[in-house]
């Protein structure tokens, strides 16, 4: 059961981490500008995101 768990939160984080960075991805610079983002950022911004949903 462990591993089950460790992989639906793995699965979870993975897909948290896809919809940031294409929700972002689809902004466009102004709208970047207006909530304080880069494009150089959305990955990371992503990545803080997905380690935080599990």
């Amino acid at each position: 059961m462990f591993l089950w768990g460790l992989l639906a939160r793995q699965i979870r984080r993975w897909q948290v981490y896809n919809s940031t960075v294409s929700e972002l991805a689809e902004l466009d610079d102004r709208s970047l500008a207006d909530i304080n983002v880069s494009r150089s950022e959305i990955r990371a911004l992503a990545r803080e995101a997905a380690l935080r949903a599990a």
